[in-house]
C-alpha cells in the first residue's frame, strides 16, 4: 500500500499488457482476461504497440470477436464472453477493397455450412459490398477459418468451393 503512496496511482492491468511489437503477439493474449475497460483507454495506454480496436461481432450467446490493429497488423480475439478470456487469437491477413475481409454464413458447392465464417474475398469485379441489390451475390475466398463454437478456437477452412455473400463484407474498406 506504501508502494501506491509513493509511487502514484496504480494502473489497471489489462489484457495487452506484455505484448510487444516483434514478439508472438496470439501466444501473448490467450488465457487473459479481457478487461472490458474503455477502447479510447487501452488505445491510450498502449501507444506503443499503434493499439487500435476495429470492431466486433457477437459470434453466439458465449463467444465474440473483436478484431485489434497491434504493431501495425490486424488480429482478430475471440473472447469467452461469459469468462471474458480470450480462447484463440489469429493474425487476420490484409485486406482491401478488392479484396475485403468477411464474418459470417457461406456455402460450400453451393451448400449452406452450419457455423461463422472469417474469411478474405475476391471482389476483383468490384462489386459495391453496401448495394443491397447485390447483397445476396457471393464471392470467391482467398482465404478462410471456420469459428468452432465447442473448441473456441479458429479453424483453418479449405477455401476450394467456398463463397461467401457480399452482405458479410465486414470492413469499410469492402465497400465505396
Amino acid at each position: 500500500m506504501l508502494a501506491l503512496l509513493i509511487c502514484g496511482e496504480a494502473r489497471a492491468a489489462d489484457e495487452f499488457d506484455g505484448v510487444k511489437c516483434g514478439s508472438d503477439v496470439s501466444k501473448a493474449l490467450v488465457g487473459k482476461r479481457s478487461s472490458n475497460q474503455p477502447v479510447a483507454a487501452l488505445e491510450g495506454r498502449h501507444k506503443d504497440l499503434g493499439l487500435k480496436n476495429l470492431g466486433g461481432f457477437e459470434v453466439s450467446d458465449r463467444l465474440s470477436t473483436e478484431s485489434w490493429l497491434i504493431c501495425r497488423r490486424e488480429f482478430e480475439v475471440l473472447v469467452d464472453t461469459r469468462s471474458q478470456v480470450i480462447r484463440d487469437v489469429l493474425p487476420f491477413p490484409s485486406h482491401s477493397k478488392r479484396s475485403p475481409s468477411f464474418i459470417g454464413e457461406c456455402q460450400v458447392n453451393g451448400r449452406e455450412m452450419v457455423g461463422t465464417v472469417l474469411a478474405v474475398l475476391d471482389n476483383k469485379a468490384g462489386y459495391n459490398a453496401r448495394d443491397s441489390h447485390l447483397a445476396k451475390t457471393l464471392l470467391k475466398a482467398t482465404a478462410a477459418w471456420k469459428i468452432d463454437e465447442a473448441q473456441e478456437r479458429f479453424e483453418a477452412l479449405s477455401i476450394e468451393g467456398l463463397g461467401c455473400p457480399l452482405e458479410g463484407i465486414a470492413t469499410l474498406d469492402g465497400g465505396p
